[in-house]
């Protein structure tokens, strides 16, 4: 049998006041005086008394939550914009549900409005996948909603938004190539992540051009893609290898860490080595690019900042403040895995 909650009432009786003393004493109210407002908070605490959310959330029209959509709980980039998110939240003293829509934008309204269903006070989306006739269902829902790094094209139409420049950090890691001699530079992309991907590969592109340098239709290799995974990405950095030999590629650019990880492997795999046959850059910075054989050249997106922004961004929508769309800038993170190409 579930044990009975100790109510308001039940500390009034206890205490011989009532039920509206206990209510501002509990909400540590100065119309109470200290002394009786300690000794209800002590005899609350003692009776195992639980503030009841739901009735607060009536009086405040507020509950102190907000919902976070994500693509994978499993993703090591989503990981870190997680904890960025929790860290200002708990600060704020919101409570964060999370949920994952492994990379269906069906999923991913469908999880949108069952949150609006329990009233959280806002809505924060990783990586969004949502297509524009979603747009005006988001709009009727009206709870603050922030996207983080949204894949939608047609992000900059809707709500608010928290992204990394994909283009400049493209633009930032080719050029890195390029100052270490290489002039075939290969790009490995991948299409379940639409948006991000044709900005890195814009990127690629404008880096070459400002070089002068030439950029063959060989060294640019899509990989199809639906679910966004690791094991999808590392298995189109492995594959791409062949090819990329083919089309004399010296260093390759790859879409994102674990594409860059799917690489080496195949390069240990083939007896390439790295940098001495190819130089491998990657993008994000998961913890992993540390620690691979050779330590991955990668470009860092500010993943745990991305997280407190976009919540900050909602805290000032939950106050009615004005609140701007931000973008932030990436870096570049050298380490084993590039170096000036072996002349003949």
């Amino acid at each position: 049998m579930r044990r009975r909650e100790v109510s308001i009432s039940d500390i009034a009786r206890q205490a011989g006041v009532s039920h509206t003393t206990v209510s501002r004493a509990l909400r540590n109210s100065t119309l109470i005086s200290q002394h009786v407002r300690e000794e209800i908070q002590r005899l609350a605490r003692e009776m195992g008394y639980t503030p009841n959310g739901i009735a607060q959330s009536l009086q405040t029209r507020r509950t102190d939550t907000i919902g976070l959509v994500v693509t994978s709980i499993a993703d090591p980039f989503l990981s870190d914009v997680v904890k960025g998110v929790e860290e200002v939240a708990r600060a704020a003293n919101l409570s964060v549900f999370l949920s994952a829509t492994h990379n269906d934008p069906d999923q991913e309204m469908t999880v949108i409005e069952m949150f609006h269903r329990r009233r959280v006070d806002g809505i924060l989306v990783a990586s969004s996948r949502i297509t524009r006739e979603y747009k005006k269902r988001i709009d009727q829902i009206r709870v603050p909603t922030v996207f983080i790094n949204s894949q939608a094209e047609a992000q900059d139409s809707i709500l608010h938004w928290v992204v990394v420049d994909d283009r400049l950090g493209a633009r930032i890691a080719v050029e890195h190539l390029l100052h270490l001699g290489h002039r075939s530079i290969g790009y490995v992309g991948i299409d379940s992540r639409p948006r991000s991907n044709r900005h890195r590969l814009e990127g690629y592109r404008d880096a070459l051009a400002a070089a002068g340098v030439s950029c063959g239709e060989s060294l640019v290799m899509i990989s199809s893609g639906k679910e966004a995974s690791d094991e999808e990405d590392v298995a189109a950095g492995q594959s791409s290898l062949p090819r990329l030999l083919q089309a004399g590629a010296t260093a390759v650019f790859c879409y994102n860490d674990m594409v860059a990880i799917g690489l080496l492997r195949a390069c240990h795999e083939h007896g390439v080595f790295v940098p001495q046959k190819l130089s491998v850059i990657g993008f994000d910075d998961i913890a992993m690019a540390n620690y691979v054989t050779p330590a991955l050249t990668t470009i860092r997106q500010p993943k745990v900042e991305l997280g407190r922004l976009a919540t900050r961004v909602m805290l000032e929508l939950l106050e009615d403040q004005h609140s701007e769309n931000h973008v932030l800038a990436p870096e570049l993170i050298v380490r084993s895995s590039t170096a000036e190409p072996v002349t003949a």
